[in-house]
């Protein structure tokens, strides 16, 4: 998104300025125009405020200094490295290890990490115009934290005769003219000590930001008058720095400038037509687009005028389906399918009825009566076969028997029957397989 642009922007007055500055009225310039992106601040914040660190490290013979070794296996301790003597806790303590009290940390800092962060120079330039423009829109600025209930206007330009401003008291009458008071006072308010252990190391107050104050003519008095303000910055305008435009990476700060700074911001960032005469050839971002009501674009006559008309008739491809998976699509192709399958689904299920009828006939146990005459019907065939069976008249048989009491059987009147009919059932199968072959 970009900033709200309005062609001109009122200075200011200030009490004391002579009565012949009447109220002006200075362009704006094409830095409050070009796009908001708060990725980019961010970005850029990040890596230059690591830029300020100081290294750090533990000693390199932090948790060595002592000559401490292993006991080895087959002491049933571990074998980490153990502190040598006698006759004080210490003795048999282990060392070395991170996991030991007194020990090493593990994988000790060195002072040779990559502390610092290079950024390329457009992205830095385009991050501080980014700041810039969100300076100029008061919900941007609202959102930060600041108190602008009261500043008349933003951007927030007074007359110059504030650069000759040296004594504090009338910096701060100032800022109570211009309205913005409040959130100097905001900054003062809310100085508190630092939760955590950067209060003993040289940082333990901490405390919100107030306005920044934007100077053009280098060795200005404004540096001294504004400096002993808590929360209030002071900067110049060929000098500034992300780092005081959008504090923490969050764009958008209450801006104060004078009206020679203010004016100079087209020498120092140039145009989006006109390079920067400050920055070796460096031209403005400009934005993707100038209106971002695209709605608004899209509707507009100009627009619909040359646009095609809606399209009214819709031609839909069919999608073409399966017929092995899809029934409806079988159907168109083979109109019998429908009553193929119903047939086949009835002659299955009738052998399923069919399978389910003989499994429930078997298991059902039959009556007494009928078990009776099932058993009777077996024994008299079992009697007939024996009575018409007679093979007194096969000698071999009779060998093959060699039953000695069967002729004694004879002798005394009996068929031959006799002689087979004390026979087991399963003693038959011979003999009917040896009648087979022609005995």
């Amino acid at each position: 998104m970009a900033a709200a642009v309005r062609p001109l922007v009122t200075v200011q007055p200030l009490e004391g300025d002579m009565a012949t500055d009447a109220p002006a009225a200075v362009p704006l310039p094409d830095a409050f125009k070009v796009p908001i992106r708060p990725d980019v601040a961010r970005f850029v914040h990040d890596n230059l405020s690591k830029n300020r660190r100081q290294p750090y490290a533990v000693s390199k013979r932090a948790g060595h200094q002592t000559s401490a070794e292993s006991w080895g296996t087959g002491r049933a301790v571990s074998r980490i490295p153990r502190v040598p003597g006698g006759g004080t806790h210490r003795a048999g303590q282990g060392a070395f290890g991170n996991m030991c009290r007194g020990g090493r940390m593990f994988a000790p800092t060195k002072t040779w990490r990559r502390w610092h962060r290079r950024v390329n120079v457009n992205m830095r330039r385009y991050a501080v115009a980014s700041a810039l423009a969100a300076s100029a829109v008061p919900a941007l600025v609202l959102a930060r934290g600041h108190r602008i209930e009261s500043v008349p206007e933003l951007p927030l330009v007074v007359s110059d005769s504030a650069e000759g401003v040296e004594k504090t008291a009338s910096a701060i009458k100032i800022l109570k003219q211009i309205g913005a008071l409040p959130d100097a006072e905001k900054a003062k308010d809310s100085q508190g000590i630092r939760p955590g252990k950067g209060k003993m190391r040289n940082r333990r107050y901490i405390s919100r930001k107030g306005p920044l104050i934007v100077y053009g003519t280098e060795g200005s008095k404004i540096v001294k008058s504004f400096r002993n303000i808590p929360g209030v910055d002071v900067a110049n305008v060929e000098r500034l720095n992300l780092l005081k435009l959008a504090p923490g990476g969050h764009i958008g700060r209450l801006i104060i400038w004078t009206k020679s700074a203010f004016q100079k911001l087209d020498t120092v960032f140039g145009t989006f037509d006109k390079p920067s005469e400050k920055k070796k050839g460096y031209v403005l971002p400009r934005p993707k687009m100038v209106n971002a009501d695209l709605s608004r674009i899209i509707n507009s006559d100009e627009v619909q005028s040359v646009v095609r008309p809606i399209k009214k008739e819709v031609k839909r491809c069919t999608l073409k389906k399966n017929p092995l998976k899809n029934l409806y699509t079988l159907l168109k192709l083979n109109p019998y399918a429908k009553t193929a399958r119903r047939m086949a689904l009835l002659a299955e299920a009738q052998r399923v009825k069919a399978k389910k009828e003989k499994l429930d006939k078997k298991r059902t146990q039959l009556p007494k009566e009928e078990a009776a005459a099932v058993k009777a019907a077996g024994r008299a065939w079992y009697n007939a076969m024996i009575s018409d069976s007679d093979y007194a008249e096969f000698d071999n048989f009779s060998k093959w028997l060699g039953v000695t009491q069967h002729r004694e059987i004879c002798s005394v009147g009996d068929t031959a029957i006799c002689k087979v009919k004390f026979l087991p059932l399963w003693d038959y199968r011979p003999v009917l397989f040896l009648l087979g072959r022609g005995w």
